[in-house]
């Protein structure tokens, strides 16, 4: 347990003093995190790995549920490839719903008296102390307060893995936090990130909703039992969210959290705010399951190495799955030859610094923009150490994708965000540029041990493509994932024997 509570200190003290420390140490938390849909698996094995907990994957995809101790909190804040993070307070496997509207509604109302909410507060009061504990080190640190103040008070959250704002010309600043959450047989999603970073809804009926709770008696002078402060009582400001995916129910989210919401606050007299909120509880059904959950993340992790946005910026949860599935090794060399604004290379560099990161562009604007990320990655690490600050194993250069300047058989991974031909490029062009690339990269990579993870939403052309080069890629494994509100593939391939010959037509 020793070395769980010096890495917790380190990482900003286990608690705002000795006796939340003594009380949180034996905490223990059931942590849901979302995770990018279809790769539920690499995120069990990350905290598996990372946190030496077993993960449940949610019938509800894009979500995993693990138990740590509380102290643990800081660890859980620097996974890779989780989005949002939230401490459950009860969880019903099987939810029976009434079929009339009112006596459903009115059962959740009287949940809340229910619920076992101690607990998951002071897991959430803890995260908290550690949150501010990150800020005030932080604010000590960087030079520009205007750049932290864009940020709001949220923006400082995970710690280490956080971004800087500085330099944000490219940024697309609309932090919304709407889960994502595709269902489980229907191929369309219930409110899905799009490839910005900026979060969309889909317009139907199943779609996940964000409700602010606006109550009408905006009374409240009391915090509630679990409420910290120094002698004075502050009032929190909360918000209740709903997303709610299934054709069986009676009510809408909206409902659902216009009345679980109005418990919430006759519960605690906590003040009901839908922009400026402490507190934001999470009530989550999906079909018969109802988890109640209280966030833990005000921003998500997926945004933590980008500061230069371009026009479909993968998220870094995202690339950071890509990367994990084409197992790299020590002293591996990963060329992502189609990088954008870089998130792919940047997460490689950040969790894979034995290996080198090559990553290149065809777009000065886009070399440009991951040029600017990167310095923003060392900036942020010279803040971290400055005794010791560190380069990054990672050179950006603007090339020709179907015409690389790398040796044949020098390279043992690529990675890339393949163009689906929506935002960028066109299906048309795909027919060309998909079998021109999986040749030359066919070409760069060592033959038997090479590998090669590509997303992309253009399915059938790649499928097309990929038979055309069958004597130099063998498929090895396919994840459906949700980009956007796009069902997009992630491919595994691995490269045969064969020698890659210098050909020019392909079809």
């Amino acid at each position: 347990r020793q070395p769980g509570m010096a890495e917790a200190e380190a990482a900003g003290d286990a608690g705002p003093g000795p006796a939340p420390a003594r009380e949180g140490a034996e905490l223990a938390a059931v942590i849901g995190a979302t995770v990018p849909t279809g790769f539920e698996q690499t995120a069990a094995e990350e905290v598996q790995e990372k946190l030496g907990s077993a993960s449940r994957i949610s019938r509800d995809r894009g979500k995993i549920y693990f138990e740590v101790p509380a102290r643990s909190l800081p660890q859980v804040h620097r996974l890779r490839s989780v989005d949002n993070l939230f401490v459950v307070v009860q969880e019903f496997k099987d939810y029976q719903f009434k079929e009339n509207k009112e006596d459903a509604l009115k059962d959740l109302e009287d949940l809340v008296k229910k619920l076992p909410w101690t607990d998951p507060l002071k897991v959430w009061e803890l995260n908290n102390s550690l949150k501010k504990k990150k800020t005030k080190r932080k604010k000590h640190n960087l030079q520009s307060p205007a750049s932290r103040e864009k940020l709001s008070d949220g923006g400082e959250e995970g710690g280490a893995d956080q971004n800087n704002t500085n330099d944000q010309e490219d940024c697309v600043q609309t932090p919304v936090a709407v889960e994502s959450t595709g269902g489980q047989d229907t191929e369309k999603p219930q409110g899905v990130t799009s490839r910005t970073g900026v979060e969309e809804e889909e317009d139907n009926e199943q779609a996940d909703v964000k409700v602010e709770v606006q109550a009408s008696s905006e009374s409240g002078t009391k915090a509630g039992d679990d409420q910290t402060g120094k002698g004075e009582a502050k009032v929190l400001r909360f918000r209740v969210t709903c997303n709610r995916a299934g054709d069986k129910h009676s009510f809408t989210s909206n409902e659902a959290a216009r009345d679980f919401g109005g418990a919430v606050q006759e519960r605690f007299q906590w003040k009901a705010d839908m922009t400026n909120f402490d507190v934001e509880v999470l009530l989550n059904i999906h079909n018969n399951e109802v988890v109640v959950g209280i966030a833990l993340t005000e921003e998500s992790l997926h945004r933590r190495n980008i500061t230069h946005f371009g026009p479909t910026t993968l998220r870094s949860t995202l690339a950071y799955g890509m990367l994990r599935l084409c197992d790299p090794q020590p002293t591996d060399i990963i060329v992502d030859p189609m990088c954008g604004t870089g998130a792919i290379p940047i997460e490689g560099a950040a969790e894979w610094p034995y290996c080198y990161h090559i990553a290149g562009d065809n777009s000065p604007q886009a070399v440009k923009r991951a040029a600017n990320n990167i310095c923003s990655l060392l900036r942020k690490n010279e803040s971290k150490d400055s005794s010791a600050a560190l380069g990054v194993p990672l050179d950006i250069i603007q090339w020709d994708i179907c015409n690389l300047p790398l040796r044949t058989g020098s390279v043992d991974i690529v990675v890339t965000d393949m163009p689906f031909g929506k935002r960028i490029g066109s299906k048309k062009k795909n027919w060309d540029l998909y079998p021109a690339c999986l040749m030359e990269m066919g070409r760069i990579c060592t033959p038997g041990t090479g590998r090669a993870v590509l997303l992309t939403q253009d399915k059938k052309c790649f499928a097309k493509a990929l038979s055309r080069v069958g004597h130099i890629w063998r498929r090895a494994q396919t994840v459906w994932v949700n980009v956007g509100g796009l069902h997009a593939a992630v491919y595994l391939l691995r490269r045969t024997w064969e020698r890659a010959e210098e050909r020019r037509s392909f079809w």
